[in-house]
């Protein structure tokens, strides 16, 4: 059975961190990309940032870039989100994806996901 649970959202002040962690169980982790993406109230769901599998190359949000970083662990099958300078705009749902094409076909998961609030 697949899972990706999301963990560590809470509520901070701007200006803050927060490190979210989604561990996954169910498939073969280090295959797979991962990414995070958030859905804030009344908005489309959009990517954070997003890691490859084998070279774990990483990509970002021009919003995201210099303040957050994905990063991941393959023994652990878990992959990270560290974010600073948190700013209200952040606040959101943020969810936990990991995607493989093979052979034409998609496998595409989903976490539960985990919210962030960013207020004073």
């Amino acid at each position: 059975q697949v899972q990706l649970v999301e963990s560590g959202g809470g509520l901070v002040q701007p200006g803050g961190s927060l490190r979210l962690s989604c561990a996954a169980s169910g498939f073969t982790f280090s295959s797979y990309a991962m990414s995070w993406y958030r859905q804030a109230p009344g908005k489309e769901r959009e990517l954070v940032a997003g890691i490859t599998s084998g070279s774990g190359s990483t990509n970002y949000a021009d919003s995201m870039k210099g303040r957050f970083t994905i990063s991941r662990d393959n023994a652990k099958n878990t992959v990270y989100l560290q974010m600073n300078s948190l700013k209200p705009e952040d606040t959101a749902v943020y969810y936990c994806n990991a995607d493989l094409v093979v052979a034409g076909a998609r496998n595409d998961y989903w976490g539960q996901g985990t919210q962030v609030t960013v207020s004073s």
